[in-house]
């Protein structure tokens, strides 16, 4: 019988305006307090430095990138130290001119840059016209090794593949993580909106089930009205949640308010769920040849 292994996880949902510096102050607060409840792992929200911009195609909107190292990692990067927490940040990257990306980064208990990951699927629909401001990612879906355990960070839109997870779990990871800012057109009727939200919940225990590992979702949550004037803007619907290993709820948080979420993650547990749905055992490698394909005609 393994003794368990309590990892305790925290995840700041927040609503963000325009000021920069207020974000990050809030997600900052939100990471004390995580810690101070025990966290050793703190996950943020899809960019959460800024207004989600993507809601309008703007070539203004490339000046709020930053480099990576730059001047949020250097800061969120003190606080981990500080607090001795392992923690994920979501941040739009200048990588070079005219190459950005939505990136996340994994801070050290001490500080220094894990590692980064690109997100990969780049969604271009209305109200999320990412396509016009990320490049695609290029860092592959490889964990990241960390004091708490090897993590694999996906962003957003990636929650939708499973063929994602599954890559990250096969690269190690003993965790998955979403930093995400997904929610609901106004005009949609409240019947269409839980469709969506029951599908964008199901969807990621799906993912903790099928690869017999823990899941944490961090979304943002509030109104942020569109820039143009062309849509009714953007209801973000919060409900950032963890999962266990079988799919299990965990904790949940509020569709409608700012909230710090922790919850205790038994990461023993995922080999005892694994010997009992040995999943990765039993896939047939030698048969998947049309994954390769974008179509089977």
């Amino acid at each position: 019988m393994k003794v368990k292994q309590i990892l305790t996880v925290g995840l700041v949902q927040q609503s963000c305006s325009q000021s920069r510096a207020a974000n990050l102050t809030a997600s900052i607060a939100g990471i004390r307090e995580a810690a101070a409840r025990g966290a050793r792992l703190v996950l943020l929200q899809e960019l959460h430095t800024g207004p989600y911009f993507c809601q309008t195609e703007d070539t203004d909107c490339f000046d709020l990138a930053e480099p990576i190292p730059g001047p949020s990692t250097g800061q969120l990067g003190a606080v981990a130290r500080e607090l001795d927490v392992v923690l994920v940040a979501s941040l739009f990257e200048r990588r070079a001119a005219g190459l950005y990306h939505n990136t996340a980064v994994v801070l050290e208990s001490d500080g220094h840059i894990a590692g980064i990951y690109r997100k990969m699927h780049i969604p271009d629909d209305p109200g999320y016209y990412e396509k016009f401001y990320f490049t695609p990612g290029d860092t592959g879906f490889m964990s990241i090794t960390t004091s708490v355990g090897k993590l694999g960070v996906l962003v957003c839109w990636d929650q939708w593949f499973p063929e994602a997870a599954r890559l990250m779990a096969l690269a190690g990871a003993e965790i998955l993580l979403y930093p995400t800012a997904i929610g609901w057109d106004p005009n949609d009727d409240a019947a269409e909106q839980q469709r969506q939200r029951d599908a964008w919940i199901t969807i990621q225990r799906a993912h903790a089930i099928a690869n017999g590992i823990p899941v944490l979702v961090c979304n943002r949550v509030g109104f942020e009205p569109d820039p143009s004037g062309h849509t009714a803007g953007a209801l973000f619907w919060g409900g950032s949640f963890v999962a266990g290993p079988q799919g299990e709820i965990l904790a949940s948080a509020p569709a409608d308010a700012a909230t710090v979420l922790t919850a205790q993650v038994d990461l023993n547990r995922s080999e005892t769920v694994r010997r009992l749905w040995p999943y990765l055992r039993d896939r047939r490698i030698d048969a998947y040849q049309g994954l390769l394909k974008r179509y089977l005609d």
